[in-house]
C-alpha cells in the first residue's frame, strides 16, 4: 500500500478529486499486472514451442501494455490513454484469438477482452464502459463469424498444451482482477472511514448515524440540558493590525485546547462563532450530570488560559455564561450540515456571557439551584437581559 500511496501522489495533478486518483493509481495498477500476466502467459507457448507467429503476438501485447503503462505514468495523458487503451485491447485481443486457432484452441483473449471490460468500469466509469461493452461485442461476434477460417491459421495444439494455456490464462486473469478490485476495496474502506471520521468531526457520533440510515430532518426535544458560551474578550481590537495567519492560528490553538477539555468531560462541541465557543452538556445523550460536567469545563477553561502566553503581549480574557433548561437539538443544511441548539435557554446562556464579567463564570438561578451546595456562588445585584427584563445571577467562585 504505501508503494501505491506513492505512486497516487506522483500522478495526482492540483485539483484532482480523491476519485480521479484513486481512477488514476487501480489504472496504473491494472496494467502493470496485467504486464506480468502477458509474460507469465508465454510460459505455455514457450514450453510446448508453439508456432513463432502466436510467441510473437503475445510479445507484441506485453509490448502494448507495457507502453501504456509508461504512458499512463505520465499524469497529463492519463484521461485520454486510459479510454484509448481498452479499445485497442479488445481489438488486439480479438485479433490474437483469431491467430490462436480460434475457440477450438482455448478462450485465453475472450477472457482478457472481458478483463478489459472490467477493469473499464472500475477506472473509467459506467458511461464509457458502455462503449466498451458495445465493442467487445461486436469484436466477439467478429471472432466467431471468423471461426472457420481461424481453425486452418492456428497451430495443432494438443490437449495437455490447451489445458496448460487455459490453466495460465485463466490464473492470470484472477491475479489481475483480484488485486485491482482489493485495492479498489481498500482505498474505498479507507475513504469511507475517513468521511466518517470527518462526519463524526461535526455531528455528534449518534446523529450521524441516524442522518446515514434515513437522511431526514432531525429535530429533538430535550426536557433539560446546559449550554456555555464562551468569548474572548476585545479580540477584535486585539487582532485587527495581526495578519490573518496570526489570527487564525492562535485561535485554532485555543479552541483546541477547549476542544480536548470538551472531550475529557465528555461534552457535545456545537460551534464556533468568530472568537466566541458554545459547547452544551446533556444532548444528544441525556446524563444526569451535565450542569456540573459544563460548569468543571468552565473552571478548567479558565485555569487553562491563566498558563497560556499571551498574544502580542496582550493577556488572554474571557468571559463565560452558563444556563440550564430546555432546548431543541436538530440537524440544518443539506450541502453542509450543522448540529445546532434553539430555544431560550440557548438565548440566557449567550446573554449570561455578553453581560457577563472578564474572566468570570456568570449563572443562572436554575445553575445555582441545581448546583448548590457544590460550588460556591456571588450573587450580582439585578441586572438588565434583553428580552428578559432584570435578572439576578450568580459568579461562580473558581
Amino acid at each position: 500500500m504505501v508503494v501505491l500511496d506513492r505512486l497516487e501522489q506522483r500522478l495526482a495533478l492540483p485539483g484532482d478529486s480523491e476519485n480521479v486518483r484513486l481512477q488514476k493509481t487501480l489504472g496504473v495498477l491494472l496494467i502493470f499486472l496485467s504486464v506480468i500476466n502477458v509474460f507469465l502467459n508465454l510460459v505455455p507457448q514457450l514450453y510446448f514451442q508453439f508456432y513463432a507467429p502466436s510467441i510473437l503476438f503475445a510479445l507484441l501485447g506485453a509490448l502494448y501494455f507495457f507502453g501504456g503503462l509508461l504512458i499512463l505514468a505520465v499524469p497529463r495523458t492519463f484521461n485520454f490513454i486510459v479510454r484509448l487503451l481498452p479499445l485497442l485491447g479488445i481489438v488486439v485481443f480479438s485479433f490474437g484469438q483469431v491467430l490462436y486457432g480460434g475457440f477450438a484452441s482455448g478462450m485465453t483473449s475472450v477472457q482478457w477482452n472481458l478483463a478489459v471490460i472490467v477493469a473499464v468500469v472500475m477506472v473509467v466509469g459506467a458511461r464509457f464502459s458502455a462503449w466498451t461493452f458495445v465493442l467487445s461485442t461486436f469484436a466477439l461476434l467478429a471472432v466467431t463469424l471468423f471461426e472457420p477460417f481461424a481453425i486452418g491459421i492456428g497451430p495443432e495444439i494438443s490437449t495437455a498444451a490447451r489445458m496448460l494455456t487455459n490453466f495460465f490464462s485463466l490464473e492470470a486473469l484472477m491475479i489481475t482482477l483480484f488485486f485491482g478490485v482489493l485495492y479498489l476495496f481498500l482505498r474505498m474502506e479507507h475513504y469511507r472511514r475517513r468521511s466518517n471520521d470527518l462526519l463524526l468531526n461535526i455531528l455528534p457520533q449518534s446523529i450521524a448515524t441516524r442522518l446515514k440510515e434515513d437522511p431526514h430532518t432531525i429535530a429533538d426535544g430535550y426536557s433539560e440540558a446546559t449550554v456555555l458560551f464562551a468569548d474572548i474578550v476585545d479580540f477584535t481590537t486585539m487582532s485587527s493590525d495581526k495578519d490573518p495567519d496570526e489570527i487564525v492560528n492562535f485561535l485554532n490553538e485555543v479552541f483546541s485546547l477547549f476542544d480536548d477539555l470538551a472531550a475529557k468531560y465528555k461534552l457535545e462541541k456545537i460551534k464556533t462563532i468568530g472568537d466566541a465557543y458554545m459547547v452544551a452538556a446533556g444532548i444528544p445523550e441525556p446524563r444526569p450530570d451535565h450542569t456540573e460536567a459544563i460548569v468543571n469545563f468552565a473552571i478548567d477553561v479558565l485555569k487553562t488560559l491563566e498558563s497560556q502566553e499571551s498574544f502580542h503581549g496582550q493577556p488572554i480574557r474571557l468571559r463565560v455564561g452558563i444556563n440550564r433548561g430546555p432546548v431543541v437539538a436538530g440537524v440544518i443544511g443539506h450541502q453542509k450540515f450543522s448540529y445546532d441548539l434553539w430555544g431560550d435557554t440557548v438565548n440566557v446562556a449567550s446573554r449570561m456571557e455578553s453581560n457577563g464579567l472578564v474572566n468570570r463564570i456568570q449563572v443562572t438561578q436554575s445553575v445555582k439551584d441545581k448546583l448548590d451546595g457544590h460550588f460556591n456562588f456571588e450573587e450580582r445585584p439585578p441586572i438588565f437581559i434583553k428580552g428578559k427584563g432584570m435578572m439576578v445571577t450568580y459568579l461562580i467562585e473558581t
